[in-house]
This record gives structure tokens, sequence and C-alpha cells, in this order.
């Protein structure tokens, strides 16, 4: 055997020991050998070579060599740096899961000043660790973040505003609150499943309450018409904001114009100019104040067909149902509104589009029909009955022939649904009112639908007429055989802010607005 061949005999041996133990360390069998041990072992034999040699084969395998041992290291790091990456997202993990068990003790049994004191540590503790991984996330805790609802549109944290922007909306949180507690302690509902069964521990009331994260800034005034005391008050109410809150002021075009022609002092107030404009209310307005009655509201919910800022409604109509604040105590209100939290309900709103035979899978309407009472489909001038099929999802209802069909919110549940017969239901109850309207059957009776179902009301092709639909009365549509409305639950609620509480104010309504249940009592001299 020449020299050459034994060295290089010798260099296979050294090879094939050196990548045999890398490869066990790899797969856990030896712990030993690591990476640095490896790579110093491969540049170890290099100068144990022949220099006598320039054979090419030994250069090559050199670097070959060089390679591999620098491949070990890299995998080595990264093994090291995955098991500290896990070994971080374990202790994060079991101390969320103890901050969740602080919680629920505390709910259960009560919380000790200790026992808050650590959980605070510990919350605090958890959301500096994890501070720069949330700040784009919602800003809540168990509460409705204000950008979810209202501030689809606003500016980041790395965006310039506008010069012509207003101001920057001020932002606000939501929170389940309870009766005569709105200091921000609120319930949750909690759902037992143990032994198969389902039970509920506790019941929140569902009271929802407002409260500001920075002061507003900027109110829009929506208006009866045709009325002289209401524009006196409008008046009134513009200067009170304007010289003791210093707030913007943005105002239909008819009172805007109604103002200046009153006094040049209202040139500080805004309108808008076309419906572009007034499409971007919304990003705009902080605070919305009504005043007149049920229907200043409706017109001022159709503005918005997207985001509604909170509304305030002042009584100042022949009903008010969602009118609950005095008018002429205007100043307390407000004041309470601007600066404290409140109570506000959540009035959903239905979304419709109406689909002809024609064109079966177009849309004719190009955005959606937004109402906030109800959506009524009737016979019109005809003098036949209408004839309407229902369809519940994909579920058949009923083919209803009779007078029409009105497919309520519950916030409508007191308008033309109570007419034709329908329940009085709290408008903080999430449901769908399907009640007919005169029908020619004795056992047709309303119903309450879940509010995450899809009416469909189709005119047959074999009906003997049209039908008419109208959205919250006005609006109305004609519908042939064959066409079709579609009706389901907008996402966009009505926030209306409340006197009291959504319950308190509901019955005085109807107490006070149509004198339910009042009959004279009976007397007490009958026999013993």
């Amino acid at each position: 055997m020449s020299a050459d061949e034994a060295a290089l005999k010798a260099c296979d041996e050294r090879t094939s020991l050196s990548v045999a133990a890398s490869y066990q360390a790899e797969n856990g069998f030896i712990t030993t050998v690591g990476p640095a041990e490896s790579e110093k072992a491969a540049y170890a034999f290099l100068p144990q070579t022949p220099t006598e040699s320039t054979d090419a084969h030994l250069v090559e395998f050199a670097e070959a060599m060089r390679t591999v041992a620098q491949a070990l290291r890299q995998v080595a790091e990264g093994k090291a740096a995955a098991q500290a990456e896990a070994a971080e997202w374990k202790r994060k993990y079991e101390l969320e899961k103890a901050v969740k068990a602080h919680k629920h003790h505390s709910v259960i049994k009560g919380c000790s000043n200790c026992v808050k004191d650590k959980l605070e540590h510990l919350a605090s503790k958890l959301t500096l660790e994890t501070a720069s991984a949330d700040q784009t996330g919602c800003c809540g805790d168990h509460g409705i973040c204000s950008r979810q609802i209202l501030q689809d549109q606003s500016p980041g944290p790395n965006q310039k505003l506008d010069d012509k922007t207003v101001g920057r909306k001020a932002p606000f949180r939501l929170s389940w609150g309870c009766n005569e507690d709105k200091n921000g302690q609120h319930k949750h509902d909690f759902v037992s499943f143990e032994k198969g069964d389902i039970t509920t521990a506790e019941r929140s009331n569902k009271q929802i309450l407002l409260k500001w994260e920075s002061p507003p800034q900027t109110v829009l005034f929506v208006t009866k018409p045709n009325s002289n005391a209401v524009h006196a008050l409008c008046s009134e109410m513009v200067r009170w904001l304007k010289e003791h809150n210093n707030m913007n002021i943005f105002v239909e075009p008819r009172v805007s114009k109604e103002l200046l022609i009153e006094d040049s002092y209202f040139n500080f107030i805004q309108t808008w100019a076309n419906d572009q404009e007034m499409k971007t209310l919304h990003t705009k307005v902080d605070l919305i104040v009504t005043l007149g009655g049920d229907g200043t509201v409706l017109w001022a919910a159709s503005l918005f067909r997207g985001p509604v800022p909170p509304v305030v409604a002042f009584s100042l109509g022949s009903l008010g149902f969602m009118t609950p604040f005095p008018s002429e105590k205007y100043r307390e209100c407000l004041d309470n509104v601007l600066k404290r939290p409140f109570t506000i309900t959540l009035r959903s709103r239905l979304q419709c589009h109406v689909i002809r035979d024609a064109a079966k899978d177009e849309i004719v309407t190009e955005e959606p029909i937004i109402v906030l009472n109800e959506v009524t489909i009737d016979r019109g001038m005809s003098s036949y009955l209408t004839y309407l099929e229902c369809y519940c999802d994909s579920s058949f209802v009923t083919c209803v022939q009779g007078d029409g069909l009105i497919i309520s919110t519950t916030s409508g549940s007191t308008a033309y649904s109570l007419a034709a017969g329908g329940s009085m239901v709290h408008p903080q109850v999430p449901g769908i009112l399907f009640t007919p309207i005169c029908p020619h059957s004795l056992s047709f009776r309303p119903l309450i639908l879940p509010e995450y179902v899809t009416l469909r009301v189709q005119v047959p092709l074999n009906s003997r007429g049209q039908a008419w639909a109208s959205f919250d009365g006005k609006g109305r549509i004609q519908l042939g055989p064959g066409d079709a409305l579609i009706c389901s639950v907008s996402p966009w609620p009505v926030p209306t802010a409340c006197l009291m509480d959504s319950t308190t104010d509901f019955l005085r309504s109807i107490h006070e607005g149509l004198h339910w249940n009042l009959r004279k009592s009976q007397s007490l001299d009958g026999p013993a």
C-alpha cells in the first residue's frame, strides 16, 4: 500500500467517525458530541493529510467537510432557538392559565385583597409581555370595541389625518352592565356542562354601557321638519353646545339654510352637499341628537347605511317608543351623555334585496335597503288577495293569502306589526317578527324567528295580482309574479341612548304611549 492510499484510508475512517457521531447526536443517542466538536474534528484532520499529495479529490473532500461542519452548527443553533422559543410560549401559556384560574376563583368564591393584587400583577405582567404583539388588536377586555362598530375607516397609528377632516372620532368602549351598576363591574354568562347536563350558573341582564375613552367632539342634529318649536329648540341647543362644550356641529342642508337665514352667528355649522359626502358621515360624527318623534329617529337611521353613531333622542313628537329624553331637561341629559357612562339599546335593522324574475341572479338594488322598523308586502290597489310564498333559509314556511305580510324588527314590534296583531317584543331580544296582515285563515298566527335566519318572500308565477313592498313606510317597490324579496338582519345596529336602562325605558313607553293594560281597579268591598 502506497503512502497516498494509507492517508486516504485514514481520512475516510476519521470522516466516518465524525459523521456517525454527529448523526447520533442529532437523533438523541449521544449528547456529548456537539457541532463545535464536529467542526473541530473536521479541521483537526486536515493538517494530517499528506502535503506531498496534490490529488484533486482530497481538496474537494476537505471543502465538503467544512460545509458539513457549518451545516451541523447551523442545525444545532436553529434547534436551540426553537427550544428556547417553545419554552417561552409554554411559560406564557402557563401564566395566562394562572390568570384565568384566578379569575374563575374570584367569580365563584369571591376575591380577597391579596388574590386581587396577585391577579393584577399576573395580568399586568402578561400584558407587558404581549404588548408588542397586540398593538393592532382590540382595545377592550370582555367588551365591545368601538372600532368594530363605528371606526371601520379610522386612521391607523402611522396614518396622517386629512386637514379637511373634522377631527379624530372619539373612541368608546361598550361593556355588559348590571342593574344600577355603571362603574364598569359587570357580569358574564357561565354555562355548566357537568355530567351531560346543561345549566346556566349565572345570567347577565345584558344592559350595555357606553363609556367614552376621549371626549366626543362632533354632534349631528336631525330635526322634525315644519315645526317652529323644534326649530327654536335646535337653535338653542346648538348655541349651548358650541359655547359651553366647543363642539363641532353638523346639521342637515335644510336646517343649515334655516339657521343661517335666522342669524349669521351660525356660520360655524357644517353640512353635506351630496350623497357621497353623506356616506362618510359616520367617520366624522361622534353623536346624533334627534328632535322629534320616532319618525325622526327612523330618518336619522336611514342616513347611515353602515355604522351608526350613538343616538340621543329627545321627545317632541306624538309617540315616543324610541325617544326617552325630555326636551326641557336637555342640558342635564346631554351632560350625562357627554361626560359619564350611559346605557344604550342596540336596535337591530333589516337589510333587504329585491330580485326580479327576469334576472334571477341579479339584484335590482345596488345597495341593500336598510330598515329599522319593518318591511311590508301588501296588495296595493289590487282587489285580489296577496299570494306570497315564504321561505326561512332553505325551509318552506307557508303561503300567505290575505292583505299582506309584515317582516319586522323587535324595535318595530310596537308599530305596524302591533296593529296587525303581533306581539310587543323588548328591543334587545334578538329576533325577526313574521306577522300576517288580515290573513284569510283562522289558524295563521304571528311568528318570532331567530335573528340569524334569512327570509325569502316570493310572488308565485300563478299569482292573480301583484304585490307592493314598502320599507319603513316609504320607498314602495312593485313586485310582479316571480319576483322575490330577501330579508336578513343587518350587521350595523342603531345604538340609542337610554334615559334609565333598556327595560325601564321600554316599559315606560308602552305604559305612557299605549296605556298598556290600564283598567279600573277591582273594588275591595266585595264579599268576605
